[in-house]
C-alpha cells in the first residue's frame, strides 16, 4: 500500500465522539513540564510514575517523558503509542484541571494492554 493511501485509511477511521486526543489537550513546552515537575504531586505504580498538578483550565493535558535508557527510538514510540491509545480511550472520564507527566517504566514494553490500561487509569483518577 502507498504512503499515501495509507495515510487517507488512517485519517478516515471512525472515531467516537469524546474519544479524540486534540492537539490542546497535550503538554508540549519545557516550562510546562518544569511546572509540574517543580510543584506537583507524584504517583507511581509498577508500570508508570505520573507527576500531576492541577492547571485551571476546563480541560486536562498530557505530557510524555521517555528515557533513552528504556529503549531504541522504536521500542520508546511503541510505549507512546501505547500510552497515548489509553489517554485517548479515557481522556472523558479522567477529571478536567490538571496536568499530568507520564514516565514509563521498563516493564511497559512487554505489559499487555489491558494490564497497561488499568493502571494508567487508576492513576490518572484525581
Amino acid at each position: 500500500m502507498r504512503h499515501a493511501a495509507r495515510r487517507d485509511a488512517i485519517a478516515s477511521r471512525p472515531s467516537k465522539k469524546g474519544q479524540e486526543y486534540p492537539r490542546g489537550a497535550r503538554l508540549v513546552r519545557k516550562a510546562d513540564f518544569d511546572a509540574v515537575y517543580r510543584n506537583g504531586k507524584r504517583r507511581s505504580s509498577s508500570h508508570f510514575t505520573v507527576f500531576l498538578k492541577a492547571n485551571e483550565l476546563p480541560e486536562s493535558r498530557f505530557g510524555f517523558s521517555i528515557k533513552r535508557a528504556l529503549g531504541g527510538a522504536v521500542v520508546r514510540n511503541r510505549m507512546r503509542r501505547r500510552i497515548r491509545e489509553v489517554i485517548r480511550l479515557h481522556r472523558e472520564e479522567i477529571s478536567a484541571g490538571w496536568d499530568f507527566v507520564i514516565h514509563p517504566k521498563s516493564n511497559v514494553e512487554n505489559a499487555p494492554f489491558a494490564v497497561l490500561e488499568n493502571d494508567l487509569v487508576r492513576l490518572l483518577g484525581v
